[in-house]
Formats: structure tokens, sequence, C-alpha cells
């Protein structure tokens, strides 16, 4: 009977031996079924992509052809209502410019405060200018009890060590 020399006695006896002038080993990977594999996967990915891509475009188109009618329809004729403050700043930097501007213009100019009464705003330096000039307003000097009299009410003031329970002279 023949013999099979093809045959082996273990699987791993085919790693034992290189053949001849082989570059690689003959039992590593296959690199063209890996590059194809990385082609067909790259591919469907994208495919994926286009394909997704014209699903949302699809959804968008039939929503916005089925628009439903405004559930409320006078509330839509409103123009927008800020809700109740406090609100955040949309640009606090813009803001704090403008207000510190328009409080420039109020210490620095001529304007009026109330019309039927006569009362004007000054602009700041005069207004210590004047203030210097002519002094600040003062009450007249209360003129002294006597001895025995009970005091003038208006010349007492709460005492500060009695949390205001007893009321002492002013100074």
């Amino acid at each position: 009977m023949a013999e099979h020399h093809h045959a082996h006695a273990t699987p791993d006896d085919q790693y034992l031996n290189t053949t001849e002038g082989a570059g690689h080993e003959h039992t590593d990977a296959n690199v063209w079924m890996i590059v194809q594999f990385a082609i067909w996967l790259m591919l469907s990915a994208v495919g994926t992509h286009f394909l997704m891509w014209g699903m949302f475009e699809w959804f968008v188109t039939d929503r916005n052809a089925a628009a439903p009618v405004a559930e409320f329809p006078l509330a839509m004729e409103q123009e927008p209502r800020l809700p109740a403050g406090p609100r955040l700043q949309a640009i606090p930097a813009n803001e704090i410019v403008v207000f510190r501007e328009r409080e420039s213009t109020q210490l620095n100019g001529y304007g009026w405060v109330d019309r039927n009464a006569g009362v004007v705003r000054i602009p700041i330096a005069e207004a210590m200018h004047l203030v210097v000039e002519r002094g600040l307003p003062s009450r007249a000097p209360a003129a002294a009890a006597p001895e025995g009299a009970s005091p003038d009410v208006s010349a007492l003031m709460p005492a500060d060590s009695s949390a205001g329970r007893t009321m002492e002279r002013r100074r």
C-alpha cells in the first residue's frame, strides 16, 4: 500500500517549514481580502450616509407639506410677548455701555424733571459749584428751654444706648 506523505501528523506541522524563496510565510493573512473588506466597508458607510440624508430630506418635505392648521389662530395674529422679568441680558457688555451713556447724559445735561412744577435738572458740576457758592440749607438753632420747663420734642432724638426707648437732646 502506498503511503500518503501529504498528510500532517498535527495541524501545526504546516507552520514548521517555509518554502524556499518565499518572501513571507504562506500562512499570513490574505492582504487582498483585507483591502477588499476596507473598500466595501467604506462604500457601505458612504452609501448609508447618503441614504440617511435623503431620508431626512424626505421627512422635512413631508412635514412641511402636511403642516397642520394653527391650534390657536387668534394667538398667531398677536406679536410675540416676553415673559415677566427678570430676564437674562442678551448682550450685557452692550447694555452697560448704553446704561452708562444714558446716566452720563443725565448727569452732564439739562432736562425737565417735572415740567408742571418747574423742576429742572442741571449738570452735576454746575450743581456742585452752586452748593459751594450758596451753601446747604439748614435749620435755625433751637432756643434753649428754661430749667424745669418741658423740653421741646423736636430737639429730642432716640438714644442709641436704649435701642430707641428713651430720648436724648440733639447734639
